[in-house]
């Protein structure tokens, strides 16, 4: 939010001046206003007008105390009808360096200026544009008719009073620089764009963009998660690969799924994704197996386990298979709002999931894969299984290590006594710390020493009827990757790998 705005003039013989701030005394105390300056004027002064070497450039300077940012492009029109034949000045914008609160943060992201989240730092980017749109305006208009200098001669006249100088005639049709002032940053602040008649033959229009950084590049192996219901969003205009793509997105499928189910063409779907990651519509996960390995973050597992902001209760509101607490919901009940994916859970009966909680029950090895639910068919008549608590939901959490996979983490629980598939959606749960920061994917990567030893020296060539692995030897592709481009499974590779033509101990499997 732009706490202040304002235009600075140098003068040959007063230095650096403020000529006009809104709101008033925001700059410089002015009779009547009991609210002080955002920041003290002379401290900065000058970084307002700069030396010569800073025209025509943006600058960004922070107050003292760190509260605020003044943001500036000093201009400086070189001609004869001038004072020391040029004239030099600078319209400068104050905004917030950080958001102090959640309600800040609502209203600057109204205005598509700050973070999402709670006492982040505030995007500068949008404003650095009003600020070049200014200076670039007001000096086009200086240099056409001299619209700052008249203004000059404006407040000259009214410190005359009524006894006027010919010589000092001006338009009387033109708003005040202070009016601009004041409707700029109100109509910034409130309506993130603005369109101001400055006389008959200019008009200020601005608007705030918010500034969305370089997405990532999509591969084929990332799922693309949905943060918004895009059901409610979608237009017939909208791109018709677009559209094909966004009908494919559930939250499980990966990116090489999307595009075959979708009948796109690989690169186009991943460009698709790249456009809705723009816009931060959707987020990229990797795919889930039961095969894979989770490890805890720790700033995000502490938050986790001292519940901050109810991520515990959310959690458990997205992952139980049982019914809520006892406070008037049904049990059962899965259509939480919090879903911000919605996407169809249509394979909690899977019998895919049913195998791998009979394989857990037999005391099975942990090397299956699957992205199916392991949600077991509940007999008719049955009890309903009791809402896990949060205890053993942090236990959960806090439980996923390197070097294990998921399979031998529900198999330990499992042995422990904690029937994990009857309670939990698994899925869901990992998806769940993914999202929140609490975990993060460890990805398994293959090297060979004698490959990177040959790409080193330059003499790597692709063999005839080789191995179609050893491309991926060189420790920069991870055994996702391997699994979406050669269709094959986790132990597939494992099994390859045994048998790939290398000297012993020459390949190794890295956890990273």
């Amino acid at each position: 939010m732009i706490q202040g705005i304002f235009y600075a003039r140098f003068f040959p013989r007063q230095g650096t001046k403020i000529v006009a701030q809104s709101p008033p005394g925001c700059i410089l105390p002015e009779p009547g206003v009991d609210r002080p300056p955002l920041f003290d004027f002379s401290v900065l002064q000058e970084y307002i007008v700069p030396r010569k070497g800073f025209y025509g450039r943006l600058l960004t300077v922070a107050t003292p105390d760190g509260k605020y940012a003044v943001l500036g492009l000093p201009v400086a029109i070189a001609s004869p009808r001038y004072d020391r034949n040029e004239f030099i000045f600078n319209f400068g914008l104050v905004v917030e360096e950080e958001t102090a609160d959640a309600d800040a943060d609502a209203d600057a992201d109204a205005d598509a200026d700050s973070d999402s989240e709670g006492g982040g730092r505030v995007d500068r980017v949008p404003y650095e544009r009003v600020v070049r749109r200014i200076a670039d305006m007001f000096a086009e208009m200086e240099k056409q008719n001299g619209y700052l200098s008249q203004e000059d001669r404006r407040h000259r006249l009214l410190w005359l009073g009524d006894g006027r100088d010919p010589g000092l005639a001006v338009d009387d049709t033109r708003r005040p620089i202070e009016s601009l002032l004041e409707i700029v940053r109100e109509d910034l602040n409130n309506y993130g764009e603005c369109m101001i008649p400055v006389d008959e033959a200019n008009t200020i229009n601005m608007k705030l963009f918010p500034h969305h950084p370089t997405p990532p590049e999509v591969k084929g192996w990332h799922v693309p998660v949905a943060k918004m219901k895009f059901a409610d969003v979608v237009d017939p205009t909208w791109d018709l690969t677009l559209q094909k793509v966004v009908a494919q997105i559930d939250g499980v499928s990966d990116v090489r799924r999307i595009a075959f189910q979708a009948d796109v063409a690989l690169p186009l779907a991943a460009l698709a994704l790249r456009h809705l990651l723009y816009y931060d519509t959707v987020l990229l996960l990797d795919m889930f197996f039961f095969g894979a390995c989770y490890a805890p973050r720790p700033a995000g597992v502490h938050d986790f386990v001292a519940n901050v902001a109810g991520l515990v209760d959310e959690c458990a509101n997205y992952v139980c298979l049982a019914g809520r607490d006892p406070d008037g919901a049904a049990d059962g009940d899965e259509d939480h709002d919090h879903d911000d994916h919605d996407h169809d859970d249509g394979d909690h009966d899977d019998p895919a999931g049913r195998g791998i909680h009979s394989r857990l029950r037999r005391g099975a090895d942990g090397n299956a894969a699957t992205t199916a639910h392991a949600r077991p068919r509940r007999r008719r008549g049955a009890p309903r299984p009791r809402r896990v608590s949060k205890y053993m939901l942090v236990k959960l959490m806090t439980t996923f290590c390197v070097g294990k996979t998921v399979m031998e983490w529900l198999k330990g629980h499992m042995d422990n006594g904690f029937d994990v598939l009857r309670h939990v959606d698994v899925r869901r749960l990992v998806q769940f710390g993914l999202v929140k920061g609490c975990l993060y994917r460890v990805h398994k990567h293959v090297v060979s020493k004698q490959y990177l030893a040959a790409l080193a020296s330059g003499q790597a060539r692709p063999v005839a009827g080789g191995d179609p692995l050893q491309r991926y030897t060189d420790g920069r592709h991870c055994f996702d990757q391997i699994i979406t481009e050669q269709n094959l499974t986790d132990p597939d590779i494992m099994d390859r790998l045994k048998s790939f033509p290398a000297p012993a101990g020459d390949l190794t499997v890295i956890y990273k």
